[in-house]
């Protein structure tokens, strides 16, 4: 593992210059208005019509060592699904494209899985499937695990993987992550890995993987020295890290270009990397973001700066510019779902 080296944390300079505002405040609460209200009757007419978007080719990406080609795009398919409100999308995504869909265990997201089901069914055969859950279990980030404990956390995360196979109506899925993991220790913790190879054995699971938005360098690192993960899904941001717990970015977080060493190190390692929550700081508070449209601005060259691209938008086609193999993003209406597509068909037009 590297040593950590401290960067000036541009957020702080940031917010400093755009303290006063105001208009600028007010353009942000306009920009924004598309993804937070909710669609009027008329729009949700206009959005079941094919798009500009959805004509253009959706790239593609192997990811990592696996066998696994994956749309640019992952349809985060949690929260979205959580209430069964946005099923209606999945239809529309998989026509225009999208082949990865990234759901979680009945213990966070209730029903998500259990939603996702006659979609995932319908289509297993062309669709990457991926599902995780947490590790039932409290260290603090730098805790060392015993392997007592360890193995007591990883048989219950096995349960947890039986629970979303059934939900899902799936014998298999493609990955199957620990969710939410901010512990190193808990990452290279054999008795964790022998959990997941023997559910490989049986046929479940294909590859292993973390999810992560706490503590995220550390825990990519370790992941890394293992050897033995296929995916790493880590909140990012064109900014650097972002911490879910925090609803902040990390404190003198290096910005993704300067985390590119990181980055290589995992995708030499053969780890495939999604960036997820690569645009909550720019939602509202409300949403677990900040309300800062203009946060990323000083990562951006004037190309990119100066594009028809909201700020949503610019950001995705950052991070897939800058070391993301493929993007998670949370789309609960057809409105989400077009500036997501424009953003990942047509980004890459904006980077010199």
């Amino acid at each position: 593992m590297t040593d950590k080296i401290s960067y000036p944390n541009r957020r702080r300079f940031i917010k400093y210059i755009t303290a006063t505002g105001l208009v600028a405040q007010s353009l942000f609460t306009s920009a924004c208005a598309s993804f937070t209200r909710a669609e009027t009757p008329e729009e949700k007419v206009q959005n079941k019509k094919p798009s500009p978007a959805a004509s253009e080719k959706m790239p593609m990406q192997k990811l990592g060592r696996t066998d696994l080609v994956s749309s640019r795009l992952v349809f985060g398919c949690g929260a979205a699904l959580a209430g069964g409100k946005a099923v209606r999308l999945l239809d529309r995504a998989y026509e225009a494209g999208i082949n990865h869909y990234d759901v979680g265990s009945n213990v966070y997201y209730r029903g998500a899985e259990r939603h996702l089901a006659p979609f995932a069914k319908k289509h297993r055969d062309s669709i990457i499937l991926i599902s995780k859950a947490p590790l039932p279990i409290r260290l603090a980030p730098e805790e060392e695990v015993s392997a007592k404990r360890a193995k007591r956390a990883a048989t219950a995360w096995l349960r947890r993987m039986d629970d979303s196979l059934r939900a899902l109506k799936a014998d298999y899925v493609d990955a199957y992550y620990l969710m939410g993991v901010d512990s190193p220790s808990l990452i290279k913790s054999e008795e964790v890995y022998n959990a997941f190879l023997k559910a490989k054995q049986a046929g479940k699971v294909r590859y292993f993987g973390i999810s992560t938005h706490k503590n995220a360098q550390a825990c990519l690192e370790a992941a890394t020295e293992t050897g033995w993960y296929d995916l790493a899904m880590i909140g990012i941001t064109p900014s650097g890290w972002y911490d879910w717990d925090s609803k902040e970015l990390v404190a003198d977080s290096p910005s993704l270009v300067e985390l590119k060493p990181v980055l290589d190190r995992a995708k030499k390692a053969g780890i495939g990397l999604v960036g997820m929550k690569a645009v909550r700081y720019l939602a509202g508070m409300w949403q677990g973001g900040q309300g800062d449209e203009t946060a990323f601005d000083l990562d951006y060259e004037d190309k990119l700066l100066e594009s028809p691209l909201s700020a949503f938008q610019k950001s995705y086609a950052y991070v897939l510019q800058h070391g993301m193999d493929v993007v998670n993003a949370d789309m609960q209406n057809y409105t989400h779902l077009e500036a997501n597509l424009t953003a990942v068909k047509t980004g890459n037009q904006y980077f010199v």
